[in-house]
């Protein structure tokens, strides 16, 4: 009989970059259940005890250490203090974001910068950074579907997640085959600082729930499985890929 390999995250020591709110926290939580140690952060040290308190209850190993994925000597402090403390890094998640609301004649340049160097720059240091110090394993990186989209208001956001599409392409190419690039794409996700907006009778979530196949905007936690399933030995041939989870919206809106 042939065996497959399984659909888990076990055992793996994992590094969830802005693991400590919205998607980012689902996913340390969620390999954290499936049995992995986390270490899940920001650049808020109370968010990171916080969280970190969060993973030793659901029975994971993990350490408490802050990071700025603008500062590249953060970035390396955390990879050395992860790696010393648990040997190896089997998996990177780069979930840290913001973002800049402005039409596109009045965004001002520096927050442009801003947006660019933390969505698509601090992805780059964070996978360059971690990959050097990787024997192999995995890299999974939360795009947006916005990197297909044309969305007012959100220029910077949607360039940065198309940039980080092609990073992740580009990665993936280069870092074979001893780790796997690949990036996770989600539409309309229901988080606390996404709760006013998307939340029921909205108008804009009247507009979302209506454009989308599925009918509705995802809770967080459905996102956590394509997070496990490409960090996991089952996608061991799967590698420069983005994998959509938008209810269908995207095709739908093309």
């Amino acid at each position: 009989m042939t065996t497959y390999p399984s659909v888990t995250v076990e055992g793996k020591t994992t590094v969830v970059i802005g693991g400590t709110s919205g998607i980012g926290e689902a996913i340390a939580l969620g390999f954290a259940d499936d049995g992995a140690d986390v270490v899940a952060t920001s650049r808020t040290p109370e968010a990171v005890a916080e969280t970190a308190e969060k993973l030793r209850e659901r029975g994971a190993r993990t350490i408490e250490q802050t990071c700025d994925v603008a500062d590249r000597s953060s970035i390396e402090e955390l990879c050395d203090t992860t790696v010393a403390e648990f040997d190896d890094v089997d998996v990177l998640v780069n979930s840290a974001g913001t973002a800049a609301r402005s039409t596109f004649l009045s965004l001002d340049e520096a927050d442009w910068e801003r947006v660019l160097d933390v969505q698509l720059t601090g992805v780059f240091r964070t996978c360059q950074v971690f990959a050097d110090r990787m024997d192999s394993g995995s890299i999974v990186n939360i795009s947006s579907m916005s990197a297909d989209l044309a969305r007012t208001r959100l220029m910077p956001y949607c360039a940065a997640k198309a940039g980080v599409n092609a990073l992740t392409r580009c990665a993936a190419k280069e870092l074979a085959p001893d780790i796997r690039v690949n990036a996770i794409a989600p539409g309309f996700v229901m988080t606390p600082l996404t709760q006013e907006t998307y939340g029921d009778g909205t108008q804009i979530r009247a507009d979302i729930d209506e454009r989308t196949p599925l009918g509705r905007v995802a809770d967080r936690e459905e996102i956590v499985g394509s997070a496990i399933y490409l960090g996991s030995d089952s996608a061991s041939f799967t590698t420069g890929e983005v994998l959509f989870v938008d209810g269908g919206f995207t095709q739908s809106a093309l």
